[in-house]
């Protein structure tokens, strides 16, 4: 039985995520962690300046960024990313080998909303990027 407003309800479009690490295997990894069966769209970008060009032609819900990277730094780029007005508000989960706490809190001085030490389990993965983006389930 439908019921008045049932009709107009739309499913929801995916979420679009955008990965940013130099390293092919961590993409891939997160990749196929997050499309299937998570359900969302994902993006990838090698260096901090590859992610900005994407960020700014987005829309993303989320953004997943190494801090070591050639060009550009993951560091670099959520600073960069902070000051730029049409995608300042991105939320970002930043992801490291690093684990002292210096490495942790120069991340949340640009404006890391997660920092994650790799390894990243897939369900730890899957279950931050829900939380990040509003997503239903992980």
């Amino acid at each position: 039985m439908s019921h008045g407003n049932d009709a107009h309800i739309r499913p929801r479009p995916p979420k679009r995520l955008l990965i940013v690490d130099d390293a092919a295997l961590v993409r891939a990894y997160y990749r196929q962690a997050l499309e299937q069966p998570g359900g969302y769209t994902v993006d990838e970008a090698f260096n901090g300046i590859e992610a900005l060009e994407k960020a700014l032609s987005g829309p993303y819900d989320l953004i997943l960024v190494d801090v070591n990277m050639p060009k550009m730094d993951g560091l670099t780029f959520v600073r960069t990313l902070r000051t730029t007005e049409e995608i300042a508000c991105l939320p970002v989960m930043m992801t490291s080998t690093l684990n002292r706490d210096k490495d942790i809190a120069a991340a949340r001085a640009v404006g890391v909303n997660l920092y994650l030490v790799k390894p990243i389990s897939v369900d730890d993965l899957r279950l931050f990027a829900a939380i990040m983006t509003g997503a239903t389930e992980p």
